[in-house]
């Protein structure tokens, strides 16, 4: 098996990460947009703010994945962090989405302070929600009509992990 590295994100990424988020499988399971400009891409890249962590996986020097942690910066919720993420749907089930899971929850517990992680997943993402759960997520509440996808209203989950005593 081909290892994948953990590495942060890069403004030579873009094209890689605009590839990932521009396939219609990883538009429908997150909330981007179909036909995202390149240059946001690299200004994201370039500007990436306070309290942000900005990961990519690579396989064989390919960027097949990516996560982005922002850790809250209020006083009572600096023990929060969200995050999203994308896999490239050609590296599905190839570990790409459990290496990026293992470095967040590296990151939060061990360097960041984070003892609270959250997320919304749709709730027809049933592979990402195995996932999630195999790192010790919840699910705490589902939002009914949370986002649009493809001219209708899909639910979400609000899942967490609590960082473990």
């Amino acid at each position: 098996m081909i290892p994948i590295a953990i590495r942060h994100a890069v403004p030579a990424d873009a094209a890689a990460l605009m590839h990932i988020y521009s396939q219609s499988e990883t538009q429908a399971n997150t909330l981007h947009l179909p036909h995202m400009s390149p240059t946001l891409w690299q200004e994201k890249l370039a500007n990436i703010g306070a309290g942000v962590q900005m990961l990519v996986a690579e396989r064989d020097g390919k960027i097949v994945g990516q996560l982005t942690l922002e850790a809250q910066s209020r006083a009572r919720r600096r023990h929060v962090a969200a995050f999203g993420m994308g896999v490239d749907p050609a590296f599905h089930r190839c570990g790409v989405g459990s290496a990026l899971m293992a470095a967040l929850v590296d990151l939060c517990d061990n360097w960041l302070q984070v003892t609270r992680i959250e997320l919304t997943v749709f709730t027809d993402n049933v592979a990402a929600v195995k996932l999630y759960q195999k790192f010790g997520f919840v699910i705490e509440g589902t939002a009914a009509r949370f986002a649009m996808r493809d001219g209708a209203m899909v639910d979400a989950h609000y899942m967490a992990r609590i960082k473990p005593q």
